[in-house]
């Protein structure tokens, strides 16, 4: 029997049942704990009907003859044929789930490709994000050959278009990969065919229930899965949530819900937040969507470090002196200054894009790579972190500056920002963990827009050779002699280490040279974009880059008392030239922990 997944689009190793991430029949109910969603138990609620949270029910039905899962997949009786997995029948018709040898050809499998579909519904289609982002990515997959055989994408916003303005729209948008471009033409003739588009309002539950039939048109009577891409502003959350719960949920597949960041803007609000979508969803429905957890050098940090030797005895305080987790733009707001005025550097990405990578980077070896035995470590990291204070952070705000006769805007020249705001486009901090592995190691973070570069790193500062025989050789300088890996996010993606090295010659001079691995140079392939990964991620139910709620609130609680404090005492940013390297009191702030930032020394 095919697989719903083409080989090439995902090689994880073999899952036993319960690590399953893609099968839409079983795979919820397998990395369930709660007693109702497990095969041969009953549970029916009276409270009043959650279409997304019909999927609690495990009830076999007469009519349909199928077995419904947590998050609303379904396992359905089928016609026995010959095959080459050997499920095996339970009573019902149900069929019971293989074991890990069994299955080691079969991750994406569904027991019902042929008469399944996914219809993937981006909520806010007329907005930047779904014509930059989120419809190239779709596109991409479908290009590859990632997508299930049977698929819908429809667009939804309040804007007024025909399915030819929506498809042209978004063929502006589209590319073939660059290493592979035949029959780009035709593939994006094809995906477009598949691409549709209806008007409504976000809090309207007529509207929603116009898209329920269309979906259904198209579903054609097959058993229905339904994504839903939430790519619109956080306080039309969860009334679309609700409208897509009550009125176009799958009736008898899964339905599952992308949400993108903000969630929240500190743990009142993001408590409030998840409280109101737990009113329609399952927590394994909602997939809280952060973008940098895709880039390939983040999902790369695990195998880097549990997959060689070298690296994991040295992963600790022992060897370790510091870490700094940098991210930096060369522009400024750009248009955006309204959103961004209202969340500012800290809420924008560290406390999200940076505290993910660091706990990713932190956190301990997972029982597994099942997302919870994941998810699970990466808590335990937040949890045991001591809450941010004022005095181990420094904000700035970026200002006009002329440059080669070309002047740049401040960031309260943006006609969409208030002239004495205050918030900060530069943020550092240092951050700690209290636990045996990181006991006084500083984290280090700094982000900030409007900068002399453009880039996202990692950098893993290691402790000085004690006694060290060359010091005369070295100089006074000690950090120039400090063993460093940097891995590089973006862009140029590489990984590489930084050793002392003898220059060729009679004489005895050291020279700082770097083992590197350059991605370009190393790999032909274009790297995919992260919302691919992502998307196909939700698509298959894979949770392992996605934020749990706790997850969330933990890494709220580290960052909510210092943002208070610094609205609540209006605390002045240090300002900073457009295109410089940021405010010189983060230097002062790493200099207090005996750090030199490593993006400013002499490679």
């Amino acid at each position: 029997m095919a697989t719903l997944y083409s080989n090439h689009c995902r090689s994880y190793s073999p899952l036993t049942p319960s690590q399953s991430p893609s099968s839409s029949s079983y795979s919820s109910y397998c990395s369930s704990s709660s007693p109702s969603s497990k095969l041969g138990h009953v549970a029916v609620s009276s409270s009043a009907p959650k279409r997304f949270l019909a999927a609690k029910l495990s009830v076999l039905s007469q009519n349909q003859n199928v077995a419904r899962m947590q998050d609303g997949a379904v396992a359905t009786a089928v016609t026995p044929i010959e095959n080459d997995y050997p499920f095996k029948k339970l009573k019902g018709g149900l069929l019971s789930v293989p074991s890990t040898d069994e299955r080691k050809d079969a991750v994406g499998f569904d027991i019902n490709e042929n008469e399944s579909t996914v219809s993937i519904t981006v909520v806010g289609a007329s907005g930047d994000l779904a014509k930059k982002k989120i419809f190239p990515a779709l596109f991409a997959l479908y290009y590859e050959g990632c997508l299930p055989k049977h698929f819908t994408v429809f667009g939804y916003a309040r804007s007024k278009m025909t399915d030819a303005e929506l498809r042209t729209m978004v063929s502006k948008t589209l590319t073939c990969r660059i290493d592979k471009r035949e029959n780009c033409g035709e593939k994006m003739e094809q995906f477009l065919e598949r691409c549709f588009y209806h008007s409504g309002q976000y809090d309207s539950l007529e509207n929603f229930a116009e898209l329920d039939k269309k979906l259904k048109e198209h579903e054609g009577g097959k058993v229905s899965n339904r994504l839903f891409y939430l790519s619109v502003p956080p306080n039309v959350f969860i009334d679309a949530v609700r409208c897509a719960s009550l009125s176009a949920s799958a009736g008898n597949g899964w339905t599952r819900v992308i949400v993108e960041k903000p969630f929240g803007r500190d743990s009142e609000s993001s408590a409030a937040l998840t409280k109101g979508l737990k009113q329609y969803l399952d927590e394994d429905q909602i997939f809280r969507i952060d973008h940098y957890l895709g880039k390939e050098l983040v999902e790369n940090l695990s195998v880097l470090r549990f997959s060689n030797l070298i690296f994991e005895p040295l992963w600790s305080r022992q060897y370790i002196r510091n870490v700094q987790f940098i991210f930096s733009e060369d522009f400024g707001t750009e248009g955006r200054g309204g959103y961004f005025d209202n969340y500012g550097i800290i809420r924008d990405i560290m406390q999200n894009h940076l505290l993910q990578i660091l706990a990713l980077f932190a956190m301990e070896t997972p029982v597994s790579l099942d997302a919870e035995d994941i998810r699970n470590e990466k808590v335990k990291v937040l949890r045991s972190m001591r809450p941010l204070e004022l005095e181990n952070m420094v904000i700035g705000q970026y200002k006009s500056h002329t440059k080669g006769g070309v002047t740049y805007p401040a960031y309260t020249d943006d006609k969409t920002v208030p002239k004495d705001s205050l918030t900060p486009t530069f943020a550092a901090a240092a951050l700690f963990i209290d636990n045996a592995r990181w006991d006084g190691v500083p984290f280090l973070m700094k982000a900030g827009k409007a900068l002399h570069n453009k880039k996202a790193e990692i950098r893993v500062q290691f402790r000085h050779v004690p006694g060290n025989l060359y010091n005369r050789n070295i100089g006074t300088d000690l950090d120039r002699a400090t063993n460093e890996l940097v891995i590089r996010v973006q862009p140029d993606e590489a990984i590489y280490l930084k050793i002392n090295n003898k220059v060729p010659g009679l004489g005895m001079k050291l020279d700082r040279s770097n083992l590197n691995l350059h991605y370009a140079a190393r790999y032909s392939k274009e790297i995919p974009d992260a919302y691919e990964r992502l998307l196909l991620d939700a698509i298959e139910g894979e949770r392992r880059l996605f934020i749990r709620s706790d997850e969330l609130d933990a890494a709220w609680s580290l960052f909510t008392p210092v943002l208070k404090e610094l609205e609540e005492k209006r605390i002045i940013p240090e300002y900073y030239p457009y295109g410089s390297r940021g405010p010189v009191g983060a230097h002062y702030l790493a200099a207090r922990y005996k750090v030199r930032w490593g993006d400013v020394s002499i490679e």
